[in-house]
C-alpha cells in the first residue's frame, strides 16, 4: 500500500490524499461503508460500486471469524472472492467486539476469552491468531488487536488498557511480519492510538504506534459516547503527532458533522454504521439536512427523495412513495434509503476533496455543518 498526500488546506488540517492498494485506488477523505459480515446491510455490490460509487468497504474479523467460519472464506480464496466485491477491503480486528461485547469477555495479558453471541461457544482472540485471522480474510488494509475502552473511563484504567494494546502491536507486528499473503496479494497492517479522552494518554500512544512505522494509522476509542468536542480536540492533538506521509483513519465516526470536523483537523479515512443504521429505521441524510421519512409531512410530498442525490433512485423515487414504503414496512424502502444515505456520505467526503484543492473547504465546511445537523 503506498499514500501520496495530493494537497492541503490552507486554513485547517483537511488534505487529500490517494492510497493505492492491490485491489484498487482510494481519493481521500474517504468514507467506507460498513460490511461487517461480507455484506453492506440492504445494498448489492453493483449498487455500491456503480450507484454509489464506494471507493473500499469494511468487514470484520469477529464476525466473519463466526460466520461463515475461516475455513469458507480460505476455500473461496478469501473476502473478495466469496462476496463478489472487487475493490479494497478493510477489517476491523475484532478490537471493538472486546469493548460492545464486554459482558461476555475476559481480557488478559494473553488475549480475550469471549463467549460468541451466536450460540454461547467459547472462543479465545490473541494478537496472533487476530493476525492470522485477517489472513485467510485476506483485507488489503488490516487493524492491529486493541482495547476499545468504554465513555467515561477511569484515568488508571485508561492507561493500563493504552499500554496493553502497545504490547498487543507489538505481538501484532511480529506476527504480520513473519507470515505472508495467501492470495497473491499484499496486506498492510494499521496500528492503532488509545488512550480514551486524556491527552497526556492519547500524547504516548499517538507517540507509540507512529514509532512502528507503518503505511497508516488509525485512531480508535472515540465515538464512544464521549461529547463531540472532547472527540474533536483528541483527534486534534493525535494528528498533530502522526506522520503527515501516512493516511490516518479515525474509527468508527460518524455523523456528517463529525465527519466535516474530523476532516479539518487532519483526518483522511473513516467508517460507521449510521448511515445503513439510521436508514432501515427511515432516518434520511442530505445535504438540507436530516429526514424522517415516517412523518406524516412527507406523505404527499411528491418531491424527489433528495433532487441532488448522486443515486439514481433518490432522484426518480418520492418522498411520499418511499414514506408508503416505510409505513407498509417494504423491504425496498430500506435499500432505497440505505441508498440515499451511503450516496451522501460518499457525496460529502468528495466535495470535501474538490473543496480542499480549490482552497473553498473552510468556508464550505462551516456552512455543511449548519445545514447537515438540520432537522427537516
Amino acid at each position: 500500500m503506498t499514500f501520496t498526500l495530493q494537497h492541503s488546506d490552507q486554513h485547517s488540517r483537511a488534505r487529500a490524499g490517494l492510497i493505492e492498494t492491490a485491489h484498487g485506488t482510494i481519493e481521500t477523505p474517504i468514507f467506507m461503508p460498513v460490511g461487517t459480515a461480507g455484506t453492506v446491510k440492504a445494498v448489492h455490490q453493483h449498487e455500491l460500486a456503480n450507484d454509489i460509487a464506494a471507493q473500499i468497504c469494511l468487514g470484520n474479523t469477529y464476525h466473519l471469524y463466526l460466520r461463515p467460519g475461516l475455513d469458507v472464506l480460505r476455500l473461496a480464496g478469501g473476502l473478495h472472492r466469496f462476496n463478489g466485491w472487487s475493490g479494497p477491503v478493510l477489517t476491523d480486528s475484532g478490537g471493538f467486539q472486546v469493548y460492545s461485547l464486554a459482558h461476555r469477555r475476559k481480557i488478559k495479558e494473553e488475549g480475550v476469552t469471549f463467549q460468541s453471541h451466536i450460540d454461547g461457544s467459547k472462543h479465545h482472540f490473541t494478537p496472533e491468531g487476530v493476525m492470522d485471522i485477517q489472513r485467510v480474510i485476506g483485507a488489503d488494509i488490516i487493524m492491529a488487536f486493541d482495547e476499545c475502552t468504554p465513555y467515561p473511563c477511569e484515568y488508571r484504567y485508561a492507561q493500563k488498557s493504552m499500554e496493553l494494546t502497545h504490547r498487543w502491536l507489538a505481538r501484532c507486528v511480529g506476527r504480520f511480519d513473519e507470515t505472508e499473503p495467501l492470495y497473491g496479494y499484499s496486506q498492510t497492517l494499521f496500528p492503532i492510538v488509545q488512550g480514551s479522552t486524556y491527552p497526556e494518554l492519547r500524547k504516548i500512544s499517538a507517540e507509540t504506534i507512529a514509532a512502528f512505522g507503518r503505511d497508516g494509522n488509525a485512531i480508535g476509542g472515540l465515538s464512544v459516547g464521549e461529547p463531540a468536542e472532547e472527540m474533536y480536540a483528541m483527534t486534534e492533538l493525535v494528528t498533530d503527532i502522526l506522520p503527515k506521509d501516512k493516511p490516518r483513519y479515525l474509527m468508527g465516526v460518524g455523523t456528517p458533522e463529525n465527519i466535516l470536523e474530523c476532516i479539518a483537523r487532519g483526518i483522511d479515512m473513516f467508517d460507521c454504521v449510521l448511515p445503513t443504521r439510521n436508514a432501515r429505521h427511515g432516518m434520511l441524510y442530505t445535504a438540507d439536512g436530516i429526514i424522517n421519512i415516517r412523518n406524516s409531512r412527507w406523505k404527499e410530498d411528491f418531491s424527489p427523495i433528495d433532487a441532488g442525490s448522486p443515486v439514481p433512485a433518490s432522484r426518480t423515487h418520492t418522498r411520499a412513495y418511499l414514506r408508503h414504503l416505510f409505513i407498509n414496512e417494504e423491504i425496498l424502502g430500506m435499500q432505497l434509503a440505505t441508498l440515499q444515505n451511503l450516496g451522501f456520505f460518499l457525496w460529502l467526503v468528495g466535495e470535501a476533496r474538490r473543496r480542499i484543492f480549490d482552497g473553498s473547504f473552510s468556508d464550505w465546511k462551516n456552512q455543511m455543518v449548519r445545514s447537515v445537523s438540520t432537522r427537516l
